[in-house]
Formats: structure tokens, C-alpha cells, sequence
């Protein structure tokens, strides 16, 4: 089973109540390989919700306790990132995980870049914090921006 972020799949749980839905993943969401998560609700965010950004580190940072998630008002939300990548890892530990995709630039799903803080849409290299413990946890992630045909009919055979 492939864990893929729930908004991906065209199911409407980005903040803003909307999709990012991805052709490529939808294409193949019917072989029944791909468990949708979205770590902010299962943190006990409401979908739509405001906008939030991890201030001054990474998803890293956040897990090891250095730093927040806040919205742009200061509302921390720092423990429903941490509740929902815990329930994501609760997934893992379900069924047999071999793989995630996640929404680039994302703080929780964020793989290669997350937004720096500041809310001006600038990007810095790190995880999200779902993306951060599933790492730790040795689960393989990608995300959708280098997803290939061809690398995801590579990731869903070895999902056996």
C-alpha cells in the first residue's frame, strides 16, 4: 500500500477547501494501492483552515521539539501537526506501507521543500513534518513534482 496526501487524489483537504488534484495519481487510484491520508485533519484541523507555515526550521525541527507550526495570526498548531503524523504512522503500522507521495512545499507533507515561515512564499530545502517522521520511520517518500509514469508503476509493483 502506497500512502498518498489525500488532496492529491482530488479529495477536497487542502486548507483552502480545495484539491490538488494530480492527473497522473488519479490515473492509477483505481488498482486500490493508495490509502489517501491528510495529516492536518487527522491532527483535528477542520477543513477549509487557515493557512500555516513552520516558523524558523523544518518538519525535523518541529518533531524534535525547536520550533512551531503557526498561522499568519500566531495561532499554533504545532500539536496537530505532530497528532497527525502520529495517526499517519498509526497507518503505517495498519498495513503494509511501502511508500508515500506527498504535496511538495506543504508543512506537513512537504518531501524536498517546505514555505520558510515568513509567509511570502518563499521555499526552503526540508520536510514537512508528516514527510520528517515518515522518513525517520524508513518509509520511501516522494513527491508529486518528480513523480514519472514510470516511477510510479515501478513504486506500485514493488507493492506487493
Amino acid at each position: 500500500m502506497i500512502i498518498v496526501s489525500a488532496c492529491l487524489l482530488g479529495l477536497n483537504t487542502k486548507y483552502d477547501g480545495k484539491a490538488n488534484a494530480h492527473a497522473l495519481i488519479q490515473k492509477y487510484s483505481s488498482q486500490g494501492k493508495f490509502i489517501p491520508v491528510c495529516p492536518e485533519q487527522l491532527g483535528g484541523l477542520t477543513t477549509p483552515r487557515f493557512p500555516v507555515e513552520i516558523i524558523t526550521g523544518t518538519g525535523q525541527d518541529v518533531l524534535a521539539g525547536r520550533c512551531v507550526v503557526k498561522g499568519e495570526q500566531g495561532e499554533d498548531v504545532t500539536q496537530q501537526f505532530i497528532q497527525g503524523a502520529m495517526e499517519t504512522i498509526k497507518i503505517v503500522e495498519m498495513v503494509k506501507v511501502t511508500a508515500a507521495i506527498l504535496k511538495e512545499r506543504s508543512p506537513s507533507c512537504g518531501v524536498n521543500t517546505i514555505y520558510d515561515g515568513t509567509f511570502t512564499h518563499r521555499i526552503l530545502l526540508g520536510q514537512g513534518v508528516t514527510a520528517a517522521i515518515l522518513k525517520e520511520s524508513n518509509i520511501p517518500i516522494y513527491s508529486e513534482e518528480e513523480l514519472t509514469e514510470e516511477n510510479l508503476i515501478k513504486l506500485l509493483g514493488n507493492d506487493t
